[in-house]
């Protein structure tokens, strides 16, 4: 598996074909999946409005790419204040962090994981995530509110019923099925039921 710099190359190269730049787009979402990899694909799909037949629309690949490249830098650009300030704690002698950031302890591409593939926010991602960070930051509790579109937990332990978000992460025991056949209709962009997609 190559860096996510050289698959969203690839995704944007206009020599390749469709299909190879589609593949270099799955792994751009390998690299960068905030909500997982199943229901990233998933908004990816939706709101870049990636076609069934690639050749009508190979834009879309490259709006998918973009969206994923700006809540990579939201992320990178969080991960490197934290480890300057891990780095001043430590030269003062504080060797444990007091809390663990989200992309530390789910592993930074599944910030808001989402256990139901077709549940999942519908605004930009990088406007998820960076609501995920501020909100951890500001010490909100992920018992009593959802960190992703803030409203208020009724049942601690869900997904959160309006965004789908669990807040546990993917270590959370609790998983929608999703039938394979569906997730292939999925994959092959055959959504019948698309919502509208956001505007930027």
């Amino acid at each position: 598996m190559t860096s996510f710099p050289a698959q969203a190359r690839r995704v944007r190269d206009s020599t390749l074909s469709p299909q190879r730049r589609l593949y270099a787009l799955r792994e751009c979402a390998l690299h960068c999946a905030p909500y997982g990899f199943r229901a990233t694909w998933h908004h990816l799909i939706v709101a870049a409005r990636i076609p069934r037949r690639l050749s009508d629309d190979l834009d879309a690949l490259v709006r998918a790419a973009d969206e994923l490249q700006r809540t990579r830098d939201v992320v990178l650009q969080r991960a490197q204040e934290y480890a300057a300030l891990r780095r001043r704690e430590k030269a003062t002698g504080k060797r444990l962090p007091g809390t663990r950031p989200p992309w530390n302890s789910w592993g930074w591409s599944q910030i808001a994981y989402c256990p139901d593939p077709e549940h999942h926010p519908t605004g930009p991602l990088a406007t998820v995530v960076q609501a995920v960070l501020d909100r951890h930051d500001a010490g909100v509790s992920v018992d009593r509110h959802c960190l992703a579109c803030g409203i208020e937990r009724h049942r601690p332990g869900r997904a959160c019923p309006t965004c789908g978000v669990h807040p546990g992460g993917p270590a959370a025991c609790w998983r929608v099925p999703l039938g394979e056949e569906r997730w292939r209709r999925v994959w092959r962009r055959e959504l019948d039921d698309r919502p509208t997609p956001f505007v930027r």
